[in-house]
């Protein structure tokens, strides 16, 4: 691993948004664009580390005043994906917030809170990690409070407190454990520590299942899920950045900290198993809502349900790639909500079949199995050692079943047939390239590919591979269905799920009689 001063110019991009918060702006438009600045500055030096590390290997800078640096492959990406998504979420706020009287106070916690994300990606030692975590929190709970006499934002926001707290608790007591078990605060030394010793202690061991926690916390994973779903009280560029960069926070942890998760099957299994119920889960309720920022925010919480199964099925390049895939599309999700109607309005035909029989559905999600089976055993991949990269491929692939269904029902012809059958193939042969190119890309940085095949993995992984199955057979039969004719046992069920089996409102009267909330005086 070299030393380069590419390194320490990766601060300038962090630095340059932190000046944009301290100091004085003539006008909020000025300040504005300061902030522009700022972000464009931090993409050129999120892309030039990014080809640096691309060209000449990993590099760290030693520790100065408790502040180092870790410019690796996942750095370099995580780093290059927030920046990005951040420039094009601070220029869209430029217009967005304009003549809002507190758009100076805006750009000023934006940027702070972009400058927190970006120095907890950047932090090689441990103490700068938690720093940066606790900065990135407090910052976004600022933004969730930017218009501070809405009800619904104040108990968000401290749900959402309340949740970070005991997150920073659990990271910080396991950085501590870590600390005591390999003299070090360093990412690098304490991994080398911790493999040197052989096997893992159970401070170790324990300190990994923290993590874990802080991890699931951080993502809004059940049953501390519900805040994130409360939270359109504030600006949509806050929304595009919390869902498309901040809530990727607890992945980024569990990849930082992925060789010592692996020293920890406590760890694995509670990611795997709270990971895959909170993205079933949050599955179905999305397809019940009608607000769509609510079911974007459902959305989210499936999707870092999914990516830390991933994590705890030891699939880490599947998890970062998976990662990059959510942000870029939450971020356009997001940024472009206040038109999407108008698309679906313009793009929607009515079809001439109806929704897909069930039995359609059956036989599609037949077909997506046998093409993830097919192409990924020739692309390399083997069934019997790599369970979950097929699970992963399968669950994700599920999403082209109407499409299947559809060709089946409306136009059974042969080539239609075909043309469908070879999309499908195609599709499944584009994720395990992906899948290939990202392992690749991270081989030194992550660990290897896992390849679980103990019995937890397995009956975890048969689960939800048929939970998934049984979700998109009964979208189009009873989950969505609401009309006269729907038994009523289904629309019992649609009502239900459409309040999320009604945990959120547990939380909400906990935090009420834990921290009354009442309304801020009007000005």
């Amino acid at each position: 691993m070299t030393i380069t001063p590419l390194v320490w110019s990766a601060l300038a991009g962090p630095l340059a948004l932190l000046a944009v918060a301290l100091v004085p702006a003539a006008n909020p438009k000025a300040l504005a664009a300061n902030a522009r600045t700022a972000a464009l500055i931090a993409l050129a030096t999120a892309l030039a580390g990014a080809i640096g590390v691309a060209l000449a290997g990993p590099a760290a800078s030693p520790a100065l005043s408790g502040v180092s640096i870790l410019f690796d492959g996942l750095t370099a990406v995580m780093f290059l994906l927030v920046s990005f998504v951040g420039s094009i979420v601070v220029h869209f706020s430029r217009n967005y917030m304009a003549g809002d009287p507190g758009h100076a106070r805006f750009t000023r916690l934006l940027s702070v809170t972009l400058a927190s994300v970006l120095l907890l990606i950047l932090s090689g030692n441990m103490a700068m990690f938690f720093i940066a975590w606790v900065a990135t929190s407090i910052g976004l709970n600022q933004l969730l409070l930017f218009y501070g006499d809405r009800q619904a934002a104040i108990l968000a926001a401290r749900k959402k407190f309340i949740a970070s707290r005991i997150g920073d608790a659990a990271l910080g007591v396991a950085i501590y454990s870590l600390w005591q078990a390999s003299g070090t605060l360093e990412f690098t030394g304490m991994v080398e520590a911790l493999k040197a010793q052989g096997s893992a202690t159970p401070g170790v061991i324990l300190a990994g299942v923290l993590i874990a926690v802080a991890a699931l916390l951080k993502s809004a994973q059940f049953p501390l899920h519900g805040w994130i779903t409360e939270v359109m009280e504030t600006p949509t560029p806050v929304s595009a950045l919390l869902h498309a960069g901040i809530i990727n926070a607890g992945g980024f942890l569990a990849l930082r900290f992925a060789p010592l998760l692996e020293l920890s099957p406590a760890a694995m299994d509670l990611l795997l198993v709270v990971g895959g119920f909170t993205a079933l889960f949050a599955s179905v309720v999305m397809l019940t809502q009608n607000a769509i920022k609510v079911s974007l925010a459902w959305s989210t919480i499936a999707q870092m349900g999914f990516m830390l199964l991933q994590c705890g099925l030891g699939a880490w390049p599947a998890a970062l790639l998976h990662i990059v895939a959510h942000s870029l599309y939450k971020a356009h999700a997001f940024l472009s909500s206040g038109s999407v109607i108008d698309i679906a309005r313009a793009s929607w035909s009515p079809s001439p079949g109806g929704a897909p029989h069930p039995a359609r559905l059956a036989m599609a999600v037949a077909l997506v199995l046998a093409a993830v089976g097919v192409t990924g055993t020739l692309s390399g991949f083997e069934v019997a050692s790599q369970p979950g990269v097929f699970a992963l491929g399968a669950i994700l692939l599920m999403g082209l079943t109407h499409y299947i269904a559809q060709s089946i029902d409306q136009r059974p012809t042969g080539f239609v047939i075909a043309r469908t059958v070879v999309g499908a193939i195609a599709v499944a042969a584009g994720w395990f390239a992906l899948q290939a190119g990202m392992a690749a890309l991270m081989d030194g940085t992550l660990p290897a590919e896992g390849a679980r095949t103990d019995l937890v993995a397995l009956i975890a992984i048969a689960i939800i591979v048929a939970g998934f199955a049984a979700l998109t057979i009964g979208q189009a039969s009873f989950i969505t269905a609401k009309g006269a004719a729907t038994p009523a046992w289904a629309r019992a069920f649609y009502v239900h799920v459409q309040n999320g089996l009604y945990v959120n409102t547990l939380a909400n009267r906990l935090v009420l009689a834990l921290w009354p909330t009442s309304l801020p005086a009007r000005r």
